[in-house]
């Protein structure tokens, strides 16, 4: 199959040619992770990588200036990380983070794993493109306005909504069948590839896809309200145990950090919106966690400004970037310009005087990767100075 232009998408066998050297994603299927996965991640990070991990929007994780590919390749399939080779780009499962602890309609869980599973299981959807979606929302709204691809958004305990191009289609499927659908989705969208990345992008395509499903929608559509409460702080889980919502300046864990987390010796889910969860905690233990971790970079506080704030990869880490966009943005929030006077000025301003309020992101050059979706102010460099808008 080809493509226009070839599928770009970093993984653990293909790494990007950063600029400040190799960088590997490793997919992480509806961002769940054992303690002794992050505890060898962290190791891995120290050992052939720049001593941090990064958290992506998709609940993924990367590393920075890998120093030996294969190196890298053993450990992360030694820690299960990598359970197929041939589908790893491909595994791009967003599920809501919460789900089977905390509210939503409908454990979703059992759904990540098999979809994982599965997808890795069926040949032909290696070829899907790095860049294609798939979102679980467990009912809450939280994942199914990330726009993805193919997905499932619990309507009753019972039910599930197709979501195509991040769309109700009005088709409704039981619980044991949503699987097959999803699957069955995914291979419709591969009959009618060509040459784009994402369904969103193909002439037609939602209607293209349910035709060659054999599904006739029904009416009316839902309009699915997305969520803006990031999972931060303490959570009371249904079973009666207690979750830790974080928050990370600018998505980025140290490897120390990650030590500490994983000695906890609970579950890990890493969220879309560059966090984590860490679960199924009692409450004194829960208590010490935000004592230990708070003070080493770890934001309990749903109110921090560093959670409004977002920015691209910049000076070193990519060519493109006109400034090293994370080292102003952190300036910002340091010195109290982030969440203060919100100031648009009417042409570019050094980095010393952006004063924002509210959600933004802080990009390197026009390309503004890593923008989060919804409203936000975008803070772009230029070669005068950032200009606000």
């Amino acid at each position: 199959m080809t493509r226009r232009p070839p599928d770009s998408c970093p993984g653990v066998l293909r790494l990007h040619q950063a600029a400040d050297g190799p960088l590997a994603r490793i997919r992480l299927p509806g961002g769940r992770m054992t303690p002794e996965q992050l505890a060898e991640l962290a190791a891995m990070s120290d050992d052939l990588a720049d001593g941090a991990i990064e958290l992506t929007s998709r609940g993924n994780l990367q590393l920075r200036r890998v120093a030996d590919a294969a190196a890298l390749t053993e450990r992360l399939s030694g820690a299960g990380l990598l359970p197929s080779r041939t589908h790893e780009r491909v595994r791009n499962i967003v599920a809501s983070p919460l789900t089977g602890r905390v509210g939503g309609l409908h454990d979703l869980s059992d759904h990540i794993a098999a979809l994982d599973e599965r997808l890795c299981a069926t040949p032909r959807l290696a070829d899907l493109p790095g860049r294609v979606l798939f979102t679980l929302d467990d009912g809450r709204g939280d994942v199914t306005g990330l726009s993805g691809d193919i997905g499932l958004h619990a309507v009753t305990s019972t039910d599930l909504a197709l979501v195509l191009a991040g769309r109700d289609t009005g088709i409704r499927v039981g619980t044991d069948t949503a699987v097959d659908v999803v699957l069955a989705a995914a291979e419709a969208l591969l009959d009618l590839d060509s040459g784009q990345w994402r369904l969103h992008d193909i002439a037609d395509g939602v209607p293209r896809v349910l035709d060659r499903l054999g599904l006739t929608p029904a009416e009316p559509l839902a309009e699915f309200a997305a969520s803006d409460d990031l999972p931060i702080g303490w959570l009371p889980q249904d079973d009666g145990l207690v979750a830790l919502g974080a928050g990370l300046r600018l998505g980025t864990l140290p490897a120390r950090t990650a030590e500490f987390l994983a000695a906890v010796e609970r579950p890990i889910v890493i969220t879309p919106w560059r966090g984590l969860v860490l679960t199924d905690l009692e409450e004194w233990p829960a208590e010490q966690v935000v004592r230990v971790l708070a003070p080493m970079g770890l934001i309990f506080d749903a109110e921090s400004p560093w959670l409004r704030v977002s920015a691209c990869a910049g000076a070193p880490g990519c060519a493109k970037s006109l400034t090293d966009v994370r080292a102003d943005a952190a300036a910002a929030v340091e010195s109290g310009r982030v969440g203060g006077t919100d100031s648009r000025p009417e042409g570019p301003v050094p980095a010393e005087d952006v004063e924002v309020a509210g959600r933004q992101h802080w990009s390197g050059c026009e390309r503004r990767c890593g923008r989060p979706r919804g409203a936000v102010t975008e803070v772009t460099a230029t070669e005068a100075g950032y200009r606000i808008e």
